[in-house]
């Protein structure tokens, strides 16, 4: 037979006072429950009160041990650093390999300088602000730039507001106040046929000038295709032999950085010319080679290799389209013509694919989709800057495009000119 259920209150003094707790034999075993103290209204009598309770449930078989309050693991906040890394690392699957390095140095060069050891929650409206404030008085970044950085860091916080690590993202509060202002970019054109052929002339000396080992480059092919397929710089540097059908004359842009921006353009004769040429001039094609590689890439592949000497975004800007762009201004100013207009880009020659289009009579509806666009806006500001011009100008824009012999601006059209110009296409 089982021995009674019995029992003691037990009393200690201690530094949170009196407690009180109960000493008890139950189904067997020993057991030792913990009331409470003084402070939370204990006493002798209701803890002898509560003894009897306890004994009685014994009995009756019912009485259970506490259970142990459960523990719960509390992770500590993330830190920006921590946070940021993880964000960028979840988001470059679904970005342009372009951007992902956009954003990596946006955050390497200047976000985590700022904020890589505060916890999520320390980054507040005054902090941004600060951040902006140190930006500007380094005079390292334009305004625009600065903005684009707050806008990254407004992503990342946005998603730590979501999954409920801070509060509110302080970037919201008020973000016209967060930002500064910026100046309208000035609109830079370049779509008149003396200066797009200057361009052209420009690049087509500096091959043939090029040394030796630096004949590959093919500046007037990468000058050609900016102007007469209105290519991003980074669709440029992607493209692959194997993305150029001349026989049927379409370029294919499979990697680029929207759904609309995967494309098919159709070849220009000029641009068709100019591919053709440098395809002849190449040591060695794949169908996997870039079209506009480095040095690594001219070397025969090996069976099974993989193609190499992707070109870099900076040395096409630098070594090729300023060192063009540098050529051609040094030429006009020594027949005494106007240069080239100041801010030019690459990208700003997309311009100048659309302008050439629509002198072709294209429709703005053709034309965004061979720049690879949704939004009308950009066409259509294009296109109503292009019916500004007077039919001379446009047809030495056509003429351009045909390879046929075009008049001098500001002749009665009796002298004729080709310099400067791609030539016929046989």
């Amino acid at each position: 037979m089982a021995r009674a259920a019995t029992g003691q209150v037990l009393e200690r003094d201690g530094r949170g006072g009196r407690t009180f707790a109960l000493r008890f034999r139950a189904y067997g075993r020993r057991q030792y429950v913990t009331l409470g103290n003084a402070e939370e209204g204990w006493t002798r009598t209701r803890a002898e009160t509560e003894l009897e309770n306890v004994l009685a449930d014994v009995r009756r078989g019912i009485w259970r041990p506490p259970e142990p309050a459960p523990v719960v693991e509390v992770r500590a906040e993330p830190t920006f650093h921590e946070f940021a890394s993880e964000w960028l690392e979840a988001a470059t699957p679904a970005l342009a390999r372009g951007t992902v390095l956009r954003y990596r140095w946006q955050l390497t060069d200047y976000l985590l300088p700022a904020f890589h050891a505060h916890p999520l929650s320390q980054i507040t409206v005054a902090e941004v602000d600060r951040y902006r404030d140190e930006r500007v008085k380094e005079g390292r970044l334009s305004a625009g730039e600065v903005n684009k950085t707050l806008v990254r860091l407004g992503q990342i916080l946005d998603v730590a507001e979501e999954r409920g690590l801070v509060d509110r993202n302080p970037l919201r509060v008020n973000p016209r106040r967060r930002k500064l202002k910026t100046s309208k970019p000035r609109a830079v054109w370049l779509d008149q046929a003396e200066q797009v052929g200057a361009l052209l002339a420009a690049a087509r000396e500096l091959d043939a000038d090029a040394r030796g080992d630096r004949k590959h480059v093919g500046r007037c092919a990468t000058v050609a295709t900016l102007v007469f397929a209105g290519l991003r710089i980074e669709e440029l540097c992607g493209l692959r032999w194997r993305d150029v059908d001349l026989a049927s004359g379409r370029l294919n842009v499979g990697a680029s950085k929207t759904d609309a921006g995967r494309r098919y353009i159709d070849l220009l004769p000029p641009l068709r010319e100019a591919l053709a040429t440098h395809k002849a001039g190449a040591d060695a094609i794949s169908a996997g080679g870039f079209v506009f590689a480095t040095r690594e890439d001219r070397r025969p592949l090996r069976e099974g290799g993989r193609p190499n000497g992707r070109p870099s975004k900076n040395n096409v800007r630098a070594r090729v389209f300023n060192a063009t762009l540098e050529r051609a201004n040094a030429n006009l100013e020594r027949d005494g013509l106007v240069p080239l207009p100041d801010g030019l880009t690459p990208h700003k020659l997309r311009h100048t694919f659309a302008s050439l289009l629509f002198a072709l009579g294209e429709d703005p509806v053709h034309v965004m989709g061979q720049l690879g666009h949704t939004d009308p806006a950009f066409s259509l500001r294009v296109y109503a800057h292009a019916m500004r011009r007077d039919a001379g100008q446009r047809a030495q824009l056509r003429a351009l495009v045909e390879g046929t012999d075009w008049a001098r601006m500001g002749t009665n059209g009796t002298e004729t000119r080709t310099e400067g110009l791609p030539e016929s296409v046989p």
